[in-house]
């Protein structure tokens, strides 16, 4: 802009003097000043809103009204039947993240089972086992910001339903138990009705299916921590392990602290950065 003004002062000056009429001139300088300006707010438009200003518009006030309704539904039906099918999944992406884990540092996976009673086992050989020890509690922390992210548009609800799909058809061909199989069939059938009536009717609630999945995820690996690390040691629990082949001063506890104070910044981050795209 200041070198527009510079050429536009230059040659207004060279006009008054060889006596011409510089409106013309006023005028292009009003126009590229309005250009200007209109670039700016395009430019602005396009950054994210990492301060939250003006927040919050309807769609935030959606997002988080929902988070705040879920999580009451949640940890008032914790210790009903109503919630365990949700709490399998959540167990399934934990032993996933384990997995995951071991073949991203080279390793194989023998086995993996999900238990009625809300437990796990993914049988790994090789790989790097302080990494794929924390893996399934931060994993599945990991895979619940993720649910919650992907619900704030669409088209990444979509995505996310899809790639969930995909991983729990590939889960059900290496299951080794039928509980395993059972909640990988169930999910499937109920993310495939949910998918066709977004689409086909006017019940379009996929989005809040994949945020409930997410935020169940969130907390349930903030409980399972408490549950399994603080509140009562379980000695064949993956801190107690990773306590043992890590060289730092901490016995379990003090990793299940660990853990779960980064499983909940998750939640708290997911949050955050979800009201920063709705923004």
């Amino acid at each position: 802009m200041l070198y527009y003004r510079s050429l536009a002062c230059k040659f207004l000056e060279f006009s008054t003097r060889i006596g011409q009429r510089p409106s013309f001139l006023a005028l292009s300088v009003h126009q590229l000043a309005r250009v200007g300006r209109g670039r700016e707010k395009e430019i602005r438009a396009k950054m994210a809103n990492w301060e939250l200003k003006h927040c919050c518009d309807h769609d935030q006030v959606v997002f988080i009204a929902t988070v705040g309704v879920f999580t009451v539904v949640i940890l008032a039906l914790w210790r009903t039947i109503l919630l365990t099918p949700f709490k399998l999944i959540t167990v399934f992406l934990h032993e996933t993240s384990h997995a995951l884990a071991c073949k991203l540092t080279c390793g194989q996976v023998e086995g993996m089972q999900v238990h009625a009673n809300e437990g796990g086992v993914t049988q790994t050989r090789g790989g790097i086992y302080w990494i794929i020890l924390p893996a399934g509690y931060l994993g599945s922390s990991f895979w619940g910001m993720v649910f919650i992210l992907a619900s704030t548009n669409l088209l990444t609800t979509r995505i996310a339903a899809g790639c969930f799909i995909v991983a729990l058809l590939v889960v059900l061909f290496v299951a080794e138990n039928w509980t395993l199989r059972g909640l990988c069939i169930g999910f499937i059938i109920l993310l495939a009705i949910v998918w066709v009536l977004q689409e086909t009717t006017k019940v379009r609630i996929l989005r809040y299916v994949i945020l409930f999945i997410g935020v169940m995820n969130s907390l349930f690996s903030v409980y399972d921590i408490y549950d399994d690390l603080i509140s009562r040691r379980v000695h064949s629990s993956d801190a107690e392990k990773f306590a043992e082949i890590c060289p730092c001063p901490c016995n379990g506890v003090a990793w299940g602290v660990i853990w779960g104070l980064i499983s909940f910044a998750f939640l708290c981050g997911s949050i955050y950065l979800g009201l920063v795209i709705l923004s």
